[in-house]
């Protein structure tokens, strides 16, 4: 890691060298933190003219928390500049993040048909080290352990963030994680937006939401269609969603509040087209809470419960596969303040999964039997996670603080073997500058998939599978970083990291009929890189960023693991028109599905470099958000992919009409 510090120190003081002139010319008074909304005037400075500053492009901003743990969020203004229809889009460009898809819109089945992958972190199937939540609810394929992309609209949300590395005093049972947040109705009365647009491959979008506040009342309300027949056959998707929540301030202290999400989506599979592999993918959630806030004293209690399905038919490992999940669980937070003495926050999470399978060979029927389908219900499996968390401030001489922290997080799961996972953090900063350490324990336990697998295919596992005495998995992240900001609109964030990951939990492949197991085989492994992200605002009120993500594991085929990744964006006005450039340069990776089997195999996929534009004009008839827009993707029709086979669109675009009241 030694090397790694060194080569990313150069390439950042590289970067710094490169800010001087942007910094002497630059014209927006403010940092980064304070920028004006997109579309808000903005004097420059000693000009006596006005210019329009937009949005950052590609990301809002890198996050260090009270704990020393490190995330990267967006909002609603960068999902629309990278006219992003779904969350592999949306997330594409993100620094430490990987994608994998096989079209430009809709995910096929949760695996490398449409996932993310946070720091090498996620490509484990069946299971993943990810998880992800809408509004703190978890919401994924609880049968198979795994995110479902499409289930996670990205209409409609304000930020989505995304948790990198193991953060237990945030949630437990992943080594990395990802938040969506709905929308908030943050003025009196009642607003309104929507657009529609078109483009190639029969893209369509209809998308509007609804929002008011009154009083001490507020809600939400949306709804989204997004179709695409896709570039090649089969290749096609339908993402349909629609969301709410409403929230009543009871008194100055207390308040109520419930939700709901309803999702329904098909996908493809265009590399078996004939007969046409199809994915279906639906759920169903709701949500209550009941919040407080008295001096000192401030927290939440949530209960949800959910179900949902995600269905094959014709796929070419599974043939006509169906599965169907439960989730129901409360999670409870609770901070305190302790004056000077800092601050103290806990709560439990308690979580219930339970689902059912439905296939050829559930049963324990084999491929040479000629069985029929046959249906088995797994029973519930529940976790409880209890946490707790300490921070504090102390000033320092010359204007420097520090801030100390721990905590630890407790999990058990079924009659699995208890573990606990702490957490300490560090903070170092003055006016502009700020370090940071932190060292994070993960754990990930088997879910359902373990009682799922056996049953889907019987004929490949033992009758002792093993997996009742499987350990969890174990993730032991460290991680520094800096970041300094100057009041020319120029930050500049440098973190380094590494995860350690020990008992991985895998099917072992059989050697003959019936002789498959789990265990904890996998050898042990690391990952270890770093992330340099400058934002710079420049004269005109134009905003930029340019991200450099470096990224080695231990297992030289590892997939889903780049070497280089750079991200660059620029946002702007040109004279009554919006320009956003967006552009992405990845060396090249190993791919492949890479179930826990330990005999999986992987291939490479080249290296490439995408550009993307979107234009827009605005319409002031049609309310504040009012506009036209085209954007176009693949600007040089570049021919790339992110698996192999799996050859990505050319050259694309999409014409849009967004209103607003």
């Amino acid at each position: 890691m030694k090397h790694l510090a060194l080569k990313t120190v150069a390439l950042a003081a590289a970067l710094a060298s490169q800010l001087a002139p942007l910094c002497a010319h630059a014209q927006t008074p403010a940092t980064p933190a304070a920028a004006p909304e997109s579309g808000a005037a903005s004097p420059a400075a000693g000009s006596g003219l006005s210019v329009v500053v937009t949005g950052r492009p590609i990301v809002e901003a890198n996050q260090v928390d009270a704990y020393g743990s490190y995330s990267t969020r967006l909002v609603e203004s960068q999902v629309q500049a990278l006219s992003a229809l779904d969350l592999t889009a949306a997330l594409r460009m993100t620094p430490g993040v990987q994608i994998s898809r096989y079209d430009e819109v809709g995910s096929y089945n949760g695996n490398q048909g449409g996932a993310v992958y946070i720091r090498g972190l996620g490509a484990s199937r069946p299971g993943s080290e990810i998880k992800t939540y809408v509004d703190g609810v978890p919401v994924y394929m609880g049968v198979w352990n795994h995110p479902l992309l499409d289930l996670l609209p990205v209409h409609a949300m304000q930020s989505i963030t995304v948790m990198k590395g193991p953060q237990p005093q945030w949630s437990g049972n992943n080594f990395a994680s990802i938040e969506l947040e709905t929308q908030r109705a943050r003025d009196a009365g009642l607003h309104g937006e929507g657009q529609v647009a078109a483009g190639s491959f029969g893209n369509r979008v209809l998308q509007g939401q609804l929002l008011g506040r009154q009083d001490n009342a507020s809600f939400t309300l949306a709804v989204g269609d997004v179709r695409s027949n896709g570039h090649v056959a089969n290749a096609d998707a339908h993402l349909r969603n629609a969301l709410g929540r409403i929230e009543v301030n009871l008194d100055a202290q207390w308040s109520l509040g419930a939700g709901f999400l309803a999702v329904d989506n098909q996908a493809g599979d265009p590399k078996f087209a004939s007969p046409a592999a199809r994915n279906t993918s639906d759920a169903q959630m709701v949500n209550a809470w009941l919040g407080h806030r008295h001096d000192g004293l401030s927290g939440q209690i949530k209960v949800y419960t959910q179900r949902g399905h995600n269905d094959l038919a014709n796929d070419a490992v599974w043939g006509n596969f169906d599965s169907s999940f439960q989730h129901s669980g409360l999670r409870w937070r609770e901070e305190l303040q302790l004056g000077s003495a800092g601050r103290l926050a806990g709560g439990v999470d308690v979580e219930r999964v339970g689902g059912e399978i439905q296939g050829p060979w559930v049963g324990g029927g084999a491929p040479w039997t000629g069985a029929t389908n046959g249906t088995a219900k797994l029973d519930a499996l529940t976790s409880t996670s209890p946490y707790i968390a300490y921070d504090t401030r102390i000033a320092l001489a010359d204007g420097w603080s520090l801030q100390p922290s721990a905590g630890l997080r407790h999990h058990r799961v079924g009659d699995l073997a208890s573990k606990t996972a702490p957490h300490a953090g560090v903070a170092l900063s003055a006016g502009p500058v700020k370090v940071w350490a932190n060292y994070a324990e993960g754990v990930l336990y088997p879910g359902l998939e373990t009682r799922a697998l056996p049953l889907a295919i019987a004929f490949m596992f033992a009758a002792d599978t093993a997996a009742d005495r499987l350990a969890p998995s174990t993730n032991r992240h460290k991680e520094v970083g800096a970041s300094w900001s100057a009041p020319t609109g120029t930050r500049l964030d440098v973190t380094l990291f590494r995860d350690d990951i020990a008992n991985r939990y895998v099917w072992t492949a059989p050697t003959g009929p019936y002789s498959g197991s789990f265990s904890n085989s996998y050898s042990d492994y690391h990952l270890q890189g770093s992330e340099i992200a400058l934002q710079q605002s420049l004269p005109a009120g134009f905003q930029a960023f340019a991200g450099l993500t470096l990224l080695k594991s231990s297992i030289e085929t590892q997939p889903y693991v780049p070497r280089t990744a750079w991200t660059l964006g620029v946002n702007g006005m040109v004279g009554p028109v919006k320009l956003v450039l967006d552009a992405q340069r990845q060396s090249g990776m190993y791919a492949t599905s890479l179930d826990r089997d330990a005999s999986a195999t992987t291939q490479k996929v080249d290296g490439f470099t995408v550009a993307n534009a979107r234009l827009s004009y605005p319409l002031p008839a049609l309310g504040r958000k009012g506009e036209v827009y085209l954007a176009a993707n693949n600007l040089f029709d570049t021919e790339y992919e992110y698996n192999p086979g799996y050859t990505m669109p050319g050259r694309n675009w999409r014409l849009g009409l967004m209103a607003s009241f």
